[in-house]
């Protein structure tokens, strides 16, 4: 880089053009804030049922949400099993503690268009602790909609009744990495006051909720509360 293409200035000029860079952020952060909100009243689209292999055999989609309400389901797109694709591979080191997502009524899962025997020595070679399903099996992604490629999509869970509410892919799943930027695609948001969201819809007080990831209730971050 060459750094004479960055001026060097004093301290109140660079205090002055940071405030100036603060005011075209919050307006970033306002037109994100009612993305999510538009996000969280779209149409959802029924799903029917769907199998899934897992690490104990056959499992139904609706079981996959580990009894929470909502589910964000990565695709990770499996071609050749000697190379497993680098940025689906990128996008699931940037998944932090499943803890924070729990704690909001989410599971996070990934879910493989390649056979299970090939994947899961990958995740343990990856260190990853998400949990892994195929849909080599399974019909689950022709009635999604998704080519060869990678995608993300979110569902809502209403008894064993599954909707998506959902989908991104392409450049769409590079802003995600952060608790906070998986939970603005999903149907409840953050569930906070300050949050427009359609009638209904969790909220409470922000901060509160939030704990060390090793001090939440287990019993309400397993699902057991629904």
């Amino acid at each position: 880089m060459d750094l004479t293409s960055r001026p060097v200035v004093t301290s109140a000029e660079w205090q002055k053009a940071r405030e100036e860079m603060l005011v075209r952020e919050k307006e970033a952060t306002r037109a994100q804030d009612a993305l999510a909100a538009a996000r969280r009243r779209m149409p959802m689209e029924k799903l029917g049922d769907h199998l899934l292999d897992g690490v104990d055999g056959p499992v139904r989609l609706v079981d996959v949400f580990e009894g929470r309400r909502q589910l964000i389901a990565y695709k990770f797109m499996w071609t050749d099993p000697e190379s497993p694709c680098e940025g689906c591979s990128l996008f699931v080191d940037q998944f932090g503690h499943t803890a924070h997502l729990n704690a909001r009524d989410v599971t996070r899962v990934v879910i493989s268009s390649g056979p299970l025997a090939e994947t899961l020595p990958y995740r343990e070679r990856m260190g990853w602790s998400v949990p892994f399903y195929s849909a080599a099996n399974s019909k689950l992604f022709d009635d999604l909609g998704h080519d060869s490629s990678f995608a993300l999509d979110v569902f809502l869970r209403d008894g064993d009744d599954v909707y998506r509410t959902y989908m991104i892919d392409g450049r769409g799943t590079e802003k995600l990495g952060s608790v906070w930027s998986f939970l603005d695609i999903t149907p409840f948001g953050r569930q906070e006051a300050w949050e427009e969201s359609p009638p209904g819809t969790p909220q409470g007080d922000p901060y509160v909720w939030w704990r060390r990831h090793d001090e939440y209730d287990t019993a309400a971050t397993a699902g057991g509360c629904h």
